[in-house]
């Protein structure tokens, strides 16, 4: 079911996008002020893209640099646990009998 809405929705935008296409094809408006216009908007899409694709470089930086710093924290706690065992069953085993 999920993957068909998510089909419908592609076809939406596509069709979207086709229509938005011909309507600036057909405008009345001279080809030249057309295909600026087309040439500008082009490189709009072009720079929000770019932006968009360093965000997601950021984030994922700093998710990593996060899951350095949990990953880091979780072995320093189980380097304690470890260590704790091991001094109890020290403790334990000089005990006597």
């Amino acid at each position: 079911m999920g993957n068909d809405s998510g089909s419908k929705l592609t076809y939406f935008i596509a069709g979207l996008g086709i229509g938005v296409a011909f309507g600036l094809l057909f405008a009345p408006t001279s080809g030249e002020e057309a295909r600026d216009y087309l040439t500008q908007r082009a490189e709009d899409g072009r720079e929000y893209a770019q932006r968009k694709a360093q965000e997601l470089r950021d984030r994922a930086g700093d998710l990593v640099e996060r899951g350095k710093q949990v990953a880091k924290q979780s072995t320093e706690s189980v380097s304690a646990a470890i260590d704790a065992g091991v001094d109890a069953y020290k403790r334990e085993k000089s005990k006597p009998v």
